[in-house]
């Protein structure tokens, strides 16, 4: 049999309630994604890793593709280092294809661990790694500009704001308020001096 392809989700914690729905987002979506738009079926996969990232209905079974939850010893950025550099090492005997870091201590972790990120062009066995990084910083937006990652999610800074302020005056007028979407962006070396992204993505 062929080995099992590898997706690696990097999470800062498993606690953060931003942190948890990023990380299943990415797992809920891409077992839809292979179960409907390839050859493979849900059965095929399987939901490995940190245990607060695997839900009751997660496949676990299967032995096509691995979606693989990883979140660091803790949240500092040695762990996040050293969290990164694993997986790196096992890249070619896990047959690792691409890597999601689902926030910006992550995405620091593993530019950390790959020279800011030029280790995966210049490294023969981390070339055709799939690298997407999440929110921005400098040494982010150089990797995405020099496509050493696939490029990278920002959230809108301004609409957070925005609607926080809305929210809490409605709430102050005792009108109801319920959760909002305040929008992200996905950015790539193509996009990211566009107008509507350049403002988007801090240093």
């Amino acid at each position: 049999d062929a080995k099992p392809v590898k997706l690696v989700v990097m999470n800062q914690d498993a606690s953060g309630e931003s942190l948890l729905s990023r990380g299943k987002g990415f797992r809920d979506t891409m077992v839809k994604l292979i179960d409907e738009q390839t050859k493979l079926s849900k059965s095929d996969i399987a939901v490995t890793g940190n245990t607060a990232y695997i839900a009751a209905d997660s496949p676990k079974t299967g032995k096509k593709v691995i979606i693989d939850m990883i979140v660091p010893a803790s949240a500092a950025m040695t762990d996040a280092t050293n969290a990164a550099q694993a997986v790196l090492n096992r890249v070619s005997s896990d047959n690792v294809l691409g890597i999601f870091c689902s926030n910006e201590a992550t995405v620091k972790g593993l530019l950390a661990a790959t020279n800011d990120g030029a280790t995966l062009k210049s490294n023969a066995a981390l070339k055709n790694v799939v690298v997407i990084g999440y929110d921005a910083g400098a040494a982010q937006k150089n990797a995405v500009r020099n496509q050493y990652f696939l490029g990278s999610i920002t959230q809108d800074p301004y609409q957070i704001g925005y609607k926080a302020v809305e929210l809490a005056y409605k709430a102050y007028k005792g009108e109801p308020v319920a959760d909002v979407d305040t929008g992200a962006k996905f950015y790539n070396y193509q996009n990211m001096d566009d107008a509507d992204i350049s403002g988007l993505i801090y240093d």
